[in-house]
């Protein structure tokens, strides 16, 4: 209860002081009611009990709702028997505790102890408005209505409550889902470029040396470093996913990667292993501030077909990246990438647009900010991916 209360903020913790000493004070002043200074103690300390199971921790619950319910009929019992009893409230504070503990009861508890432990409450609740004196008072006689017709009210809102809770468990759980499927996307997008691009690397030495050429330390340097480069790149995209799966308070979002400008390194990096690419990138759109969801897909889209082209592109000797406003529709983005490798379909290519993870992931990205996404081959020879996306994906989506 009390780390509880150190969690909130400190005006927080200042309201529900203040709100905990006015029950207090107005259980104190209730129990003065009672014409015998013992009993009056004993209303005070009964109503302090039931407020006290209100706010307890889980794991004290039971033990705290036995002991104020005890209480609670206890005194009861024993102002039925005395000559004088009070004559106007029998602690409407210990009676309202009361009937939030059956709520609490059933929205927490487990489904086989809820009703057990809601029972007292409920029995306490029923019982308290024997204390009164005389029950040809209107009053006296709507406090008990109340008191009755409140309990199966109060088990019905703990009902209702312990329903929310779960659909919003349930929710919550769904949410979880779709980041761990989102990082699993981001984990295949980072990785798989990288690694692909060390075994494009290690294929073209093993190629040179089976044909016979001769490398110069140099090329062998060169190469190397680069096999070095794309390993610790890997690594590094790695061992910060790793880092965000750990974190369970991270966000559910999609983390952006700049504006469209690093497209331009992103092709720079795939020419030094693989076919030139040639970026295209409409002026109006690197100028433009687009939302981080676009460019990071942009990017992911760009980066997912560049791994494709590497692996599955065989014999392409060039690469055309365009990203540019979609013709006959400005408020519309379209990102191409086409190669010319040989002609046909190759088996596996086939596999990759149709099953692949990457592009499977990509699509469903891409339709999540209202757009399409098609792989497929060009006419005559090489492939074309081709995304379209809305400018303002939230206008979009409405």
């Amino acid at each position: 209860m009390i780390s509880a209360l150190r969690a909130r903020s400190r005006t927080q913790q200042a309201l529900l002081s203040l709100v905990g000493a006015v029950l207090v004070v107005l259980v104190v002043l209730e129990g003065l009611n009672a014409p015998y200074l013992p009993v009056a103690a004993a209303t005070a300390v009964s109503g302090v009990l039931c407020l006290a199971a209100l706010v307890v921790p889980e794991r004290l619950f039971a033990r705290q709702v036995a002991l104020a319910t005890v209480a609670s009929c206890a005194l009861t019992v024993v102002e039925t028997q005395l000559p004088h009893r009070p004559e106007n409230t029998p602690g409407l504070v210990e009676l309202c505790a009361l009937l939030l503990l059956i709520t609490r009861a059933v929205r927490r508890q487990p489904p086989r102890k809820a009703l057990v432990w809601a029972a007292g409450p409920a029995l306490a609740a029923v019982l308290l408005p024997l204390r009164l004196a005389e029950w040809d008072n209107n009053l006296n006689a709507l406090i008990a209505a109340i008191a009755v017709l409140a309990v199966p009210f109060m088990v019905v809102l703990g009902g209702c409550l312990r329903l929310w809770d779960t659909l919003r468990e349930r929710e919550r759980e769904a949410i979880r889902q779709a980041q761990r499927l989102d990082q699993a996307r981001e984990l295949h997008d980072f990785v798989a470029h990288h690694v692909t691009a060390i075994v494009a690397q290690a294929k073209a030495a093993r190629f040179a040396a089976a044909a016979g050429h001769s490398q110069t330390p140099e090329d062998l340097d060169r190469m190397l470093a680069e096999i070095e480069r794309a390993g610790s790149q890997a690594m590094g995209s790695m061992r910060a996913m790793v880092s965000e799966l750990r974190d369970t308070t991270a966000p559910a979002a999609i983390h952006p990667t700049g504006d469209l400008g690093g497209l331009r390194d992103l092709t720079q990096e795939f020419s030094t292993a693989g076919p030139p690419a040639a970026l295209t990138l409409d002026p109006r759109l690197a100028e433009r501030r687009l939302p981080p969801e676009i460019t990071t897909t942009v990017h992911r889209v760009v980066q997912e077909a560049l791994t494709n082209v590497r692996k599955h592109a065989a014999g392409a000797t060039r690469v055309e990246v365009r990203v540019e406003a979609r013709p006959g529709a400005p408020d519309r983005l379209e990102v191409s990438v086409t190669d010319d490798g040989r002609g046909g379909i190759p088996t596996a290519r086939e596999k990759a647009a149709g099953r692949g993870y990457g592009l499977i992931g990509l699509a469903e990205r891409v339709e999540g900010l209202g757009g399409h996404i098609t792989a497929e081959p060009r006419d005559g020879s090489g492939w074309r991916v081709l995304a379209v996306l809305p400018l303002d994906p939230e206008s979009s989506a409405g």
